[in-house]
């Protein structure tokens, strides 16, 4: 982070009711990154040239309350003002003008603000956002070539908006915080937003790569180019989130094309579930181990998953679970708004749509790391302390409280996790979700079933392992 420049802009829920800019209840000069009221001129110097990034501040002062705040407004300083920001950023590579209010919900004088901003790439903007759902795009092109491109909101929606220059072409993407991978397709740019007069975009005719940047909360293996359907290839990890893939691009200048791009991200997920399951596996079907040496970590560990995968009812209770998290539905429950669907850990079917997985491999992961995995440690360690000879009660009594209670206490704060997942469950999705669900709701019923079972299992049912680790602990 600390390479990250933070540059805000008051809005007008930022000036509502604020009697003046010293006022107390100006909590965007106290609390803002930049601290300051009034537009401002931030230029980003790279070894390839500069580039300008021009704050218009265009709220009230005093600030009224609604519905007076609704409007911004410009007066003929300010314009000036503007001005000569715009003549300060004519030396940079590209400007790009930031506000919150469209500057069609903006009053300003002779030549007016589009004018005035006629030498940038684009106008990042908010303020309409999408019009409370009715218009989700509102982009649109000054007649000077510059670009106005409205986000939604942050508040409510959770949107955002990441763009980039590469080679002096400007390319953006409007996202849904949360979503991931995220990706974004530098080059080629898109046609829709070219802008001769602002960008080379001439530039494409002699590229060599298609370049894409990929984000993701865990790896990515693959990022898969199609144009117009036909896949092209598999683009290569140049660094951080660049990928690249080499191209013509003449053989694709005679109309326009599609570009798809698909990335995947979710090897750590099934990695962790083919492990488990390679080990419930293995030991199953191994023989009984003939432990050699003194009875350590590894070879007590050893020996307790071999307890766990030769008594059925807890082999096939862990097998299902994890097979269950990795293909079964997670839920069943209203995913959007009167629309229900189905949770998987690959996807989301919902109203005949099949979202494509990138969060759900992550809580995933997260269920698997903080609650399946370790419920199979807590159940082979509970067994290996019956091997010993105990039951609940007494291998509480045998003195090792700084050894035993700190296991009890770690997993009863998994479960207590995995009984708030459920109350989240059904916060976020609903009383359907809540009953059917069986990776969270189902789970947790049946763990302490689990558990049970462990400490009242019949010693007989016990017999040959105790027996194999009486005679490992006295040789």
């Amino acid at each position: 982070m600390e390479k990250t420049k933070w540059l805000d802009v008051k809005g007008n829920h930022d000036a509502f009711n604020i009697p003046s800019l010293e006022s107390v209840e100006n909590y965007y000069r106290k609390y803002s990154a930049v601290r300051r009221d009034g537009s401002f001129h931030y230029v980003h110097s790279t070894p390839f040239g500069n580039y300008s990034f021009i704050s218009l501040d265009a709220t009230l002062n005093p600030g009224p309350k609604r519905p007076f705040n609704f409007f911004g407004i410009l007066d003929q300083k300010q314009m000036e003002e503007l001005l000569l920001l715009a003549k300060e950023s004519s030396r940079s590579n590209h400007s790009i003008w930031f506000g919150h209010f469209t500057t069609s919900t903006m009053l300003s004088p002779s030549p007016g603000i589009r004018s005035i901003m006629r030498s940038a790439t684009a106008y990042l903007c908010g303020h309409l956002h999408t019009l409370g759902g009715l218009m989700p795009v509102l982009h649109t092109r000054h007649f000077q070539g510059t670009l106005e491109l409205e986000v939604g909101d942050w508040k409510d929606n959770r949107r955002y908006r990441i763009f980039a220059f590469d080679h002096d072409l400007f390319s953006f993407a409007d996202l849904i915080f949360g979503e991931w991978p995220v990706v974004l397709i530098t080059n080629p740019k898109s046609l829709l937003y070219s802008s001769a007069k602002h960008e080379p975009v001439e530039r494409l005719l002699y590229s060599t790569h298609i370049r894409v940047l990929a984000f993701s909360l865990s790896s990515i293996t693959s990022v898969a180019v199609k144009i117009d359907g036909v896949h092209l290839g598999q683009a290569s990890h140049l660094s951080g989130p660049i990928f690249i893939l080499k191209w013509n691009p003449r053989n694709y200048s005679n109309k326009t094309h599609n570009i798809e791009v698909i990335v995947q991200a979710r090897v750590l997920f099934v990695m962790i579930v083919l492990i488990q399951l390679i080990i419930l596996i293995t030991f199953r079907y191994q023989a009984y181990p003939e432990h050699k040496g003194s009875p350590g970590f590894i070879n007590l560990t050893s020996f307790s998953l071999c307890v766990l995968s030769k008594i059925n009812i807890f082999y096939y209770s862990v097998l299902l679970l994890t097979l269950y998290t990795m293909l079964g539905p997670w839920f069943v429950g209203e995913i959007t708004k009167g629309k229900l669907g189905c949770c998987f850990s690959f996807g989301i079917f919902v109203d005949g749509h099949f979202l494509q997985g990138s969060l759900t491999f992550i809580v995933g992961i997260l269920q698997l790391v903080f609650f399946n995995i370790p419920l199979m440690i807590y159940l082979c360690w509970s067994l290996l302390q019956r091997c010993f000879g105990h039951n609940f009660r007494s291998h509480l009594s045998h003195g090792k409280y700084l050894k035993i209670i700190p296991v009890h206490l770690l997993m009863l704060l998994l479960y207590i996790w995995q009984i708030y997942s459920c109350y989240f469950l059904h916060m976020t999705y609903g009383t359907l979700a809540l009953l059917f669900s069986p990776l969270r709701t189902w789970l947790t019923l049946v763990t302490p079933v689990l558990v049970r079972c462990v400490w009242t299992l019949n010693s007989t049912e016990l017999g040959a392992f105790i027996v194999q680790l009486k005679s490992h602990l006295s040789s």
